[in-house]
């Protein structure tokens, strides 16, 4: 019997996926539960899982773009599994050398039939306007087009038959800009399709920056107070919990806090009204093998530094190797990006729709400040705050990030309550 597998529902308003990759080949043997394909929506790469054990055929091509609930592949649930062994070898052996035997047959009579049938190619192709090409050729009527238009067949995908360049696809290719007189050196090119997940990270951000009243304000934190406490307890906190004592649990209280004082900046624009959320869903921007993901922790506002820390390290590694759902990444409420760990010194992050305000952080540098009148050198951070201006004053967006820097340059009392040990749980 052949099952027919269609791609499931990653999450609700998701309609349709990407092809990514096929992990099988067509006619192999596959188990029940065996990932078959990966496929990128809009929010995530996911992997397909065999729904029965079988021989399975593919009905979609890598980067084809597929409905939900279409059917990508079949699996004969009747086949048997493959046995190994001499015999298996034998017959495998067998098979190629009668394949082998007939391969030179059916060129040779190919030969045969070119040859009877080339006289009358010539002499319709006289008589006919309508030539043949090889793939990637323009026609003539595409190649004046394009020699008019300065553009290189090389840079152009035929529609045609075999992939032959038609005057139609002449007419609609757009010249590439000038790059000047060229020089010595190599300047070949490569083309990459850009994949689901990406292309809708990129409307997204357009649509933000037109979308919204963006604004950054920025400030800058003095580091050595984390510093010290950090050289005094992360070894027995990792030996304690099992991860390490990092700078996103500083940074997730320290917002958590700060939203607690503003509580707009915990906002989002729903039509003509404003939702103000008594959570904190945080969302945490992290690279993925696809592109840039964005996880949230959940009730931030109950978390710990041992419990930020273990979700931190959880999604991200989730992230990393692909595995991150779509439900994961939905409803945060605020975002936290940290272009530091790439070296970035300054930057204006976009908002993460449709949430009202992301935190950015940056690299460390040791730097002259004044302390107390006197000049110091001490490991400093700019922080930048993009916030929503349509609902988020000038006010409240400083004093958010203000209240941010104070919780940094005074964690013991801040976000510890002056019980180091206890809010470590060591």
């Amino acid at each position: 019997m052949a099952l027919e597998m269609k791609v499931p529902s990653p999450g609700e308003s998701i309609s349709e996926v990407e092809i990514a990759e096929w992990l099988v080949k067509d006619g192999d043997y596959v188990e029940k539960d065996q990932a078959v394909a990966e496929v990128d929506s809009d929010k995530a790469t996911l992997e397909l899982p065999a729904e029965a054990s079988g021989i399975i055929t593919l009905k979609a091509e890598e980067g084809d773009v597929v409905q939900v609930g279409e059917v990508v592949c079949l699996i004969d649930t009747d086949a048997e599994k493959p046995s190994g062994g001499k015999d298996k070898e034998d017959k495998s052996e067998s098979k190629e050398s009668s394949d082998d035997k007939k391969s030179e047959d059916k060129k040779e009579e190919k030969k045969k039939e070119d040859k009877s049938s080339s006289k009358d190619k010539e002499e319709k192709s006289s008589s006919d306007s309508k030539e043949t090409y090889a793939t990637g050729s323009p026609s003539p009527a595409a190649k004046k087009t394009l020699d008019e238009k300065n553009i290189d067949s090389k840079d152009v995908k035929g529609t045609g038959r075999d992939g032959r360049i038609t005057k139609e696809d002449a007419v609609n290719a757009e010249s590439k800009p000038s790059m000047g007189s060229p020089g010595k050196g190599k300047r070949s090119e490569s083309r990459s399709k850009m994949s689901m997940l990406r292309r809708k990270v990129a409307e997204r951000l357009v649509s933000v920056k037109n979308e919204t009243a963006m604004l950054t304000t920025f400030n800058e934190v003095d580091m050595k107070p984390i510093f010290d406490l950090r050289a005094d307890y992360k070894e027995k906190f990792k030996e304690t919990h099992g991860v390490s004592l990092g700078f996103m649990s500083f940074f997730t209280l320290a917002v958590v806090r700060a939203l607690d004082k503003f509580p707009a900046v915990n906002s989002m624009i729903d039509g003509k009204e404003m939702i103000t959320y008594d959570h904190k869903d945080i969302s945490i921007a992290v690279s993925g093998p696809k592109g840039l993901m964005v996880p949230v922790m959940r009730n931030a506002e109950n978390l710990g530094f041992r419990g930020v820390e273990q979700e931190v390290k959880r999604l991200a590694l989730r992230a990393r190797d692909g595995k991150i759902t779509v439900d994961e990444m939905t409803g945060g409420t605020f975002t936290i990006s940290n272009g530091g760990v790439f070296g970035s010194m300054l930057s204006t992050p976009i908002i993460n729709p449709p949430q009202s305000g992301i935190l950015g952080m940056h690299n460390i540098l040791e730097r002259p400040v004044a302390i107390d009148g006197k000049v110091e050198i001490r490991p400093m951070m700019y922080v930048a705050l993009s916030y929503d201006h349509r609902i988020i004053d000038g006010k409240e967006s400083v004093g958010f990030l203000v209240a941010i820097k104070e919780a940094l340059e005074d964690p013991k009392e801040l976000l510890m309550d002056g019980n180091i040990e206890k809010a470590l749980e060591l």
